[in-house]
């Protein structure tokens, strides 16, 4: 059976094996593959058995690849490829859920902290000899924020959302959940469910946790900005279309909305024009939320996993039936 990777490099920088997917048959290994239709049809040549991160599979290549039969995707978001082609031409697709619930949850706590309190500026300020020159025996160029006793709101209250609200709830946070289902038993005193506009009026934090879908393009916007309380922050490590980004930069240099952080944005890579990279008080991190070495192992497992059952006969994790 041949198998082609076709952007590895991602997953597998060099710290990670692909040793359990060879014994499969025969695989070959791109870092990267150009996105250009005409490139991936001669990448995947005739093989059987493709993964992708993020290269594109549109109508155009899967029709022009007869020995395609299983496609699997190197991450939760399927988006890339043309479901309604694999489904006609029988290629099943399979992903990856849940692999980085935990390193997204504390990463999101992390631009969290460093938003209250700069930590990344204040080392600098002290190698910079602004400590060594100072008057005092301590100094803050910022202001320092304490969560305990302030709300945050989290939009999608799936698992990577609650596992963000535990960790939260840890620092005193009180939680307003928004989602399109409610499981009422995650109800406490310090976490509750409401609507979304009610969330956007009285959260201090707001932080980003559902998929990108029609109804969430866009959601963070000049209407809906307009809804929440001056000064609050923002977080997203989900998917940089769910905000308009010039919405945004606006209400930031404004001060309407005292600070963001985004580890993800509308187009990846990031480009020159994008308007956050005017903005002021916006922490962008190039979309790493989800990979520490530990979440990228799970990632490598049950892409293996998934592949085992499929040739087995008893597919897991299909996301095209």
């Amino acid at each position: 059976m041949k198998m082609v990777v076709l952007d590895g490099f991602t997953l597998n920088p060099g710290d990670l094996t692909w040793e359990s997917l060879k014994q499969f048959g025969n695989l070959k290994i791109y870092d990267r593959t150009d996105f250009s239709p005409k490139t991936v049809i001669k990448t995947i040549g005739d093989a059987e058995v493709v993964f992708t991160n993020k290269v594109p599979l549109p109508k155009e290549v899967l029709t022009q690849v007869p020995n395609l039969k299983y496609i699997g995707v190197l991450a939760t978001g399927y988006n890339i490829i043309d479901m309604e082609t694999a489904h006609k031409l029988n290629i099943l697709v399979t992903n990856v859920p849940d692999y980085s619930t935990n390193s997204v949850a504390q990463f999101t706590m992390g631009l969290l902290l460093e938003m209250c309190h700069h930590i990344g500026d204040h080392n600098q300020a002290v190698k910079d000899s602004e400590w060594t020159k100072s008057l005092d025996f301590c100094f803050w160029n910022t202001p320092l924020i304490e969560l305990a006793g302030k709300t945050m709101g989290i939009i999608g209250f799936g698992r990577i959302g609650q596992a963000t609200a535990k960790v939260a709830q840890a620092f005193g946070l009180n939680i307003l959940a928004y989602n399109r289902s409610k499981d009422f038993s995650l109800e406490s005193d310090t976490c509750r469910y409401v609507a979304l506009d009610e969330l956007f009026m009285k959260s201090d934090i707001i932080s980003l946790h559902c998929p990108l879908t029609e109804t969430t393009k866009g959601i963070i916007n000049k209407k809906h900005i307009s809804k929440m309380k001056d000064g609050v922050m923002l977080i997203n490590t989900s998917r940089g279309g769910l905000i308009v980004e010039e919405d945004l930069k606006e209400a930031l240099n404004s001060g309407k909305v005292a600070g963001a952080a985004v580890d993800v944005v509308s187009t990846e890579p990031m480009q020159e024009n994008n308007p956050l990279l005017k903005a002021k008080n916006c922490i962008i991190t190039p979309h790493i939320a989800w990979a520490t070495k530990e979440s990228r192992t799970r990632l490598m497992n049950i892409v293996i996993d998934n592949l085992k059952a499929y040739l087995n006969g008893e597919p897991v994790n299909v996301v095209n039936n």
